[in-house]
């Protein structure tokens, strides 16, 4: 008889007289199959406990989004438990302002208060405040007024070229004599001075170099992407002559009788 085919007894005695209390005879398949079907009934009663009782709720990774979902709805419960605490207090107030417990103007704002204040430290005036002043004033008079009265060509205040930032500032030593400034896209540059246009002139980049003149007196504008004044138009102060595309800066000379003027201090930017 095969091995495998052979029948085996498993007896239990007991110790003391021998007795044999219980046996049973298995074979080498049997063993096989009731080790199976232990394991196969072990894993059937562990997935009914995971799948119908409460124990899968511990598992790890298990209904992850119903716990973030739980999460959320616990902070939308906390936000509007604070906003029914507002609008309790808010009520509160309306009814006691209905019933005249609070008087309506007992309570000034913050920015009245600031007002105030503000009101109060200018009033305190004192040499010190009254120097700087006086100084201040007498730097901005200097930067609006470049000419004196005397001037044979009347410019007596330049208007900024193009509402921008400065990015680079003349350096006449090393013959850069122009002010770049960056500007929006669409941004208007304008005439620093009444005058004539005497040159439009295309550059290889495709932008222009347009010189403006009053007598002596001479803007020169350089990486103009588009102009809107014909050479040989006269123009106003202050008036349109040119567009920015946003991508090249414009660079803004003055020039008085041949002499340079430094658009930084000639110009209130």
């Amino acid at each position: 008889m095969p091995k495998r085919e052979r029948k085996y007894r498993l007896a239990m005695l007991e110790d003391s007289t021998l007795r044999e209390v219980f046996h049973f005879r298995v074979t080498f398949w049997g063993a096989i199959s009731v080790i199976t079907l232990t394991f196969v009934l072990l894993i059937v009663l562990l997935s009914v406990l995971i799948v119908y009782t409460p124990i899968r709720n511990i598992l790890p990774g298990y209904n992850e989004s119903l716990r973030q979902q739980i999460i959320i709805e616990s902070a939308r419960v906390d936000s509007l438990q604070a906003d029914l605490t507002l609008q309790r207090q808010y009520l509160d107030v309306i009814k006691q302002l209905t019933a005249g417990d609070i008087q309506t103007d007992s309570v000034q704002s913050l920015d009245s208060l600031q007002l105030v204040e503000r009101e109060r430290l200018l009033e305190q005036r004192n040499e010190f405040t009254d120097a700087f002043m006086a100084q201040y004033e007498q730097q901005e008079r200097d930067r609006l007024m470049l000419f004196d009265n005397t001037s044979s060509h009347n410019v007596r205040y330049l208007c900024r070229p193009v509402r921008g930032v400065v990015v680079q500032s003349a350096q006449p030593e090393q013959r850069l004599y122009g002010t770049s400034v960056r500007a929006a896209k669409n941004e208007n540059v304008q005439a620093t001075t009444r005058g004539d246009i005497v040159l439009v002139e295309r550059m290889a980049d495709n932008t222009y170099t347009v010189v403006l003149q009053i007598n002596q007196f001479v803007t020169i504008y350089r990486h103009l992407p588009k102009v809107l004044k014909a050479q040989g138009s006269s123009v106003a102060q202050g008036e349109s002559i040119g567009l920015m595309d946003g991508v090249h800066d414009l660079s803004v000379e003055l020039w008085d009788a041949g002499k340079f003027v430094n658009p930084e201090e000639a110009i209130v930017w």
